[in-house]
């Protein structure tokens, strides 16, 4: 798909009352291990967490840190982006799809595992879009958490209505599908497996299964990932669960002190694992209580 056809999405301006959420069934079959096998050039761009700030590491995919990777790349450059998202804040979205469309060099999505919700978005932008064979894309209406009187929900919906039918315009244009479809897709929240986005033109072609691996995030951290669908499956909202692992990780006693481990050969203490360990213990202790109010 050439770039001059890539439509754009409409100037998005946030809402005070408004936060974007992640699908918790986008999170629950979201498998944050996987990533590509054997990528070493200088021009791949991984997009392996959640659209927008993440709430455990500060981190995750922002349009901030694509730019620079694009800058660091150069724009006469071909470009691969590894994709393994379960979604996230739809403007974040938003902005790394029109960077990468606005891209001069050659841009080839690969879907790894999962490319929902805005991660779906930021894969339209791909000049080639791969998928893995087990690899699904999800598409639904934007997904987010709003407070506010009956007025304010009414004029929430009227506001989501256009970026719901971009994003439908977006699918259409590069799938060659009815609109009116997509957005029938759009409102029941729509799961496409890999060899169906190939047939359906969601995608160009299958990854081949040796071009992807798993590795091992770790104990704590998957623990603490289970935990978030988990909560997020009781209804809690992504803003509250934010504050409550932020609360869990700041209020959590380093084990820099006496008794820590450690670094072998230094007798510097190190406390990279007790603190791990800590926050997955206190995060077990908090479980109980939050689902009892419930």
């Amino acid at each position: 798909m050439s770039k001059r056809h890539h439509p754009a999405l409409p100037e998005a301006h946030q809402r005070p009352n408004v936060h974007f959420d992640l699908s918790p069934q986008a999170l629950g079959r979201w498998n944050p291990q996987l990533a590509a096998d054997g990528d070493k050039a200088n021009n791949v761009i991984n997009i392996l967490d959640q659209i927008g700030v993440d709430w455990w590491t500060g981190e995750g995919t922002t349009a901030k840190r694509i730019s620079a990777a694009l800058r660091a790349i150069g724009e006469d450059q071909d470009v691969i982006v590894n994709l393994n998202s379960p979604g996230g804040d739809y403007f974040e979205g938003q902005a790394i799809y029109t960077l990468l469309s606005l891209h001069p060099g050659r841009v080839t999505v690969r879907v790894l595992g999962l490319a929902a919700s805005a991660a779906s978005v930021v894969a339209m932008a791909g000049d080639e879009i791969q998928i893995a064979r087990a690899g699904w894309l999800m598409v639904h209406n934007a997904w987010i958490g709003v407070y506010g009187n009956r007025n304010d929900l009414r004029e929430t919906a009227d506001w989501l209505e256009p970026f719901d039918r971009a994003a439908a315009d977006l699918y259409a244009e590069r799938t060659g599908l009815d609109k009116d479809d997509i957005l029938a897709m759009l409102d029941r929240e729509t799961w496409i497996g890999g060899a169906d986005a190939v047939d359906q033109g969601w995608a160009d072609s299958l990854i081949a299964p040796e071009k992807i691996k798993e590795a091992d995030e770790g104990a704590a951290q998957a623990a603490i990932r289970k935990a978030d669908v988990l909560l997020a499956k009781a209804g809690m909202p992504r803003s509250e669960r934010r504050r409550l692992f932020q609360e869990i990780k700041t209020s959590t006693p380093t084990a820099a002190g006496a008794g820590a481990p450690k670094a072998a050969g230094t007798g510097t203490p190190t406390a990279a694992p007790t603190v791990a360990t800590g926050q997955a213990a206190a995060l077990s202790a908090s479980l109980p209580g939050l689902f009892k109010t419930r």
